[in-house]
């Protein structure tokens, strides 16, 4: 299975791979101990994600995603980080297998969480599952 030089790069030199202390918004994607899932920490600042990071359980496709979308989503607003959906990071990781594709769903996965729980105005507190 060859990869592209993007999801290698991301892969290796993974960017905002850590869990965030006091994150404003967590949204998450799979179940911990029942396969490969992913957590999505976000603060945000008026209309704009300041910061984001992620946590996985995953291949290297999923950390690659995390790693990618993490980096494009800074200092965007909701509407622009809800673009980030799976074919859109499919494509910006120059494609990926089609049994590798449920990676790259993980991280579109957990951002959506993320976004509709900014929207709601929950916060981590609110769901202990999350953190």
């Amino acid at each position: 299975m060859q990869y592209s030089e993007i999801v290698l790069e991301h892969f290796f030199s993974p960017r905002n791979c850590f869990r965030m202390e006091r994150p404003d918004v967590v949204g998450k994607a799979g179940e911990p101990g029942s396969g490969p899932f992913m957590l999505f920490f976000l603060r945000v600042e008026g209309e704009r994600i300041r910061e984001a990071s992620y946590q996985t359980y995953g291949c290297g496709p999923a950390i690659a995603a995390g790693s990618l979308v993490t980096e494009r989503i800074q200092g965007a607003c909701r509407t622009e980080a809800s673009l980030m959906t799976e074919p859109v990071i499919n494509e910006a990781l120059g494609g990926l297998p089609a049994a590798k594709r449920h990676c790259s769903a993980l991280a579109a996965r957990a951002l959506e969480d993320a976004l509709v729980r900014w929207r709601g105005g929950a916060t981590p507190q609110d769901d202990a599952s999350h953190a």
